[in-house]
């Protein structure tokens, strides 16, 4: 009896040591835009890490911020990402876009590439172009 019990906590154990958090990585930075204009009061953030290395395909969002601006630009924002869902050979970009009640004002317009492999510059600086 003494055996299965010890076998039913070693295994216990086992199972709760398997479902700690994966370790996570992240990516810092800044959006900014060049226009010399100062954003509504209730315009929203959204930045997004992706995997864009499908040409034919929606890109894979590794992690997003989304929220209510805070200020003015520069305007901060942080991802975490999960290093093990980095794949060899794989791209990846950082993406961002400032709404307005559902109305864009602003969105990158060139890809801003991030390797993931901890060696990235940090913090990123993110420019957005208005929308004409």
């Amino acid at each position: 009896m003494k055996k299965i019990t010890l076998l039913g906590l070693t295994a216990l154990l086992g199972a709760c040591h398997s479902m700690q958090p994966a370790p996570k990585a992240s990516l810092d930075g800044e959006v900014f835009y060049l226009q010399r204009i100062a954003l509504p009061p209730t315009a929203t953030l959204s930045v997004s890490l992706q995997d864009v290395s499908l040409a034919d395909a929606p890109a894979v969002v590794l992690d997003e911020q989304q929220g209510q601006v805070k200020g003015q630009v520069p305007l901060p924002f942080h991802l975490s990402y999960d290093p093990a869902q980095v794949k060899p050979g794989h791209r990846y970009s950082v993406s961002a876009r400032i709404e307005n009640d559902g109305k864009l004002l602003f969105i990158t317009t060139e890809q801003h590439a991030v390797k993931l492999d901890g060696n990235d510059q940090q913090p990123l600086k993110i420019r957005v172009d208005a929308v004409r």
